[in-house]
């Protein structure tokens, strides 16, 4: 699938974006989108895709949904109608340290799965981070890990940061294609405090049923309102935390290509 875009007359491929975005859910970047400019949303088979410019940045943003195996068609999908020559897989993740907080940045060098397969990443960081802002290894799930005894035991287990659902499988299908990649996640749920149970009826709906499916949680158990609310507000302000790192991630990246 390719975008229907054609060359500008001043022979700019309007469908070629400098850097890819893949992301599971909207929210995560919202606010990032609010920052761009001349956005654009369509939709490409499966996926609904969006993009405008960052600075001098072209950028495209694939919302893949949650999970290893759409995280890997989506990217697929991107390369096919973008060819960025940089993918970032972005969005929330689960701390698994306890010096980990809401709205913390965590940078992979490695991506592992529970399944025993892993792959190292190089970056080039400075010796100081800023506060805030982690590297190390990322340890990729099959499903959300809800419970802090089990958060805490996974990253025990793979000696990792921060748990999410589709990092590895967006490294994996660059790696095979040829295309840069990095992973910059932000924690949006910490160690302090379980998930509520019904975080996975609302995340496995797809977009448009999870209304429907945070309404049907409501039914279920009244007292879940207060627990999606706090959710809800821990997400937002992981977004805006993740749009501000994004943002220069983005601007670097895009430097970095050969100009002209």
């Amino acid at each position: 699938m390719r975008s229907e875009a054609t060359p500008s007359a001043s022979g700019e491929d309007r469908a070629h974006a400098d850097v890819g975005l893949v992301s599971a859910l909207r929210i995560e970047l919202a606010p990032f989108l609010q920052r761009c400019l001349t956005p654009a949303k369509y939709s490409g088979g499966e996926f609904t895709f969006r993009g405008g410019r960052f600075e001098d940045a072209r950028v495209a943003i694939v919302e893949s949904g949650p999970g290893f195996a759409r995280a890997r068609r989506a990217t697929l999908a991107l390369i096919e109608a973008h060819t960025p020559p940089y993918i970032i897989s972005c969005g929330f993740s689960g701390a698994l340290a306890p010096h980990l907080e809401i709205g913390h940045i965590v940078m992979a060098n490695a991506i592992c799965d529970t399944h025993g397969q892993e792959l190292a990443l190089t970056l080039g960081l400075p010796s100081q981070l800023p506060p805030g802002v982690h590297a190390g290894r990322l340890v990729v799930a099959d499903e959300v890990v809800r419970t802090v005894d089990q958060k805490q035991a996974l990253g025990e287990a793979h000696d990792a940061l921060a748990v999410d659902l589709e990092s590895l499988a967006v490294a994996q299908v660059c790696r095979d294609n040829g295309v840069g990649f990095m992973a910059v996640r932000v924690i949006s749920d910490d160690l302090s405090v379980d998930l509520p149970q019904e975080i996975h009826s609302v995340l496995a709906a797809t977009p448009g049923r999870r209304i429907g499916a945070a309404l049907g949680s409501l039914w279920k158990r009244p007292s879940s309102y207060k627990d999606l609310l706090k959710l809800r507000d821990q997400a937002r302000y992981a977004a805006e935390r993740l749009s501000r790192f994004l943002g220069g991630v983005v601007e670097q990246l895009h430097d970095s290509l050969p100009q002209g």
